[in-house]
């Protein structure tokens, strides 16, 4: 038996003007895999990332996540564009964590996890709360649900940003350079509740400069330059003995 990718990317271009920021993307993610992106910056791992949950809508080619193509719909040979609920009900399967960590400031940690699933998919506040505590649990900040953003340090409330992002139920997480943004010594708490995440079967595609968290977590790695992927494979293969030039060269900097 064949097992369907999760997500299937065929000749995906995006340009911002004259600016043509993927060049013809293929891509298939199977259920339960880790893909770690690595690239310069500008090489348009995270536009591609974006595209994925039609945050930037692709200029051409196709991208389906349980076999139903993100933003579009098929008609007679046409793609005619969705509307924007239609677009929001097909993201409710995808959560995406950023480089900034987004958190509403009035609201406590326990009231950013349970915004989205009280407000968009009406489940009752009791059950949305009981959902909360447990994935605030889940990235080991139970103890902080009622304190306010400003309260915590950048890696906790990375690590909120998860449990609100785990919040939905998604079937793919989406992390754009997730510990970009936090001092140093605040990057092993957020990548340690990745792998957890990880190990629990999570499919999940991460943009990250972590060469540490690709070599750990990841079941294969990507290197993207210019648009295009240059080099792909596991990550004893491509982080060890990588085969194309530009990918020696990028990692030789972080020897």
């Amino acid at each position: 038996m064949t097992i369907q990718p999760l997500v299937r990317a065929r000749n995906v271009h995006k340009a911002f003007g004259h600016n043509e920021v993927l060049k013809g993307i293929d891509l298939d993610v199977a259920p339960g895999e880790v893909v770690v992106i690595l690239g310069p910056s500008g090489s348009g791992k995270s536009t591609f990332l974006r595209c994925i949950n039609h945050l930037e809508a692709i200029d051409q080619g196709s991208i389906e996540v349980e076999g139903e193509q993100i933003g579009f719909r098929l008609d007679k040979g046409r793609l005619h564009r969705l509307s924007g609920r239609q677009i929001a009900a097909q993201r409710r399967k995808i959560g995406m964590v950023f480089q900034q960590f987004n958190l509403f400031p009035h609201m406590t940690a326990l009231e950013n996890v349970i915004e989205a699933p009280i407000g968009v998919h009406h489940q009752k506040p009791e059950e949305a709360r009981r959902l909360g505590r447990e994935l605030l649990a889940r990235v080991g900040l139970a103890d902080k649900e009622n304190a306010y953003p400003r309260q915590l340090s950048g890696g906790q409330q990375q690590r909120v940003a998860i449990a609100r992002a785990l919040a939905i139920r998604p079937r793919l997480m989406l992390f754009d350079e997730p510990t970009s943004a936090l001092d140093p010594e605040l990057v092993g708490e957020v990548l340690a509740t990745m792998r957890d995440l990880a190990s629990q079967g999570l499919t999940m595609i991460v943009v990250t400069h972590e060469i540490g968290f690709a070599r750990e977590a990841a079941d294969r790695v990507i290197f993207m330059d210019g648009g295009h992927i240059i080099e792909e494979g596991p990550p004893d293969q491509v982080l060890a003995a990588p085969r194309h030039p530009r990918t020696r060269s990028f990692l030789s900097r972080f020897v």
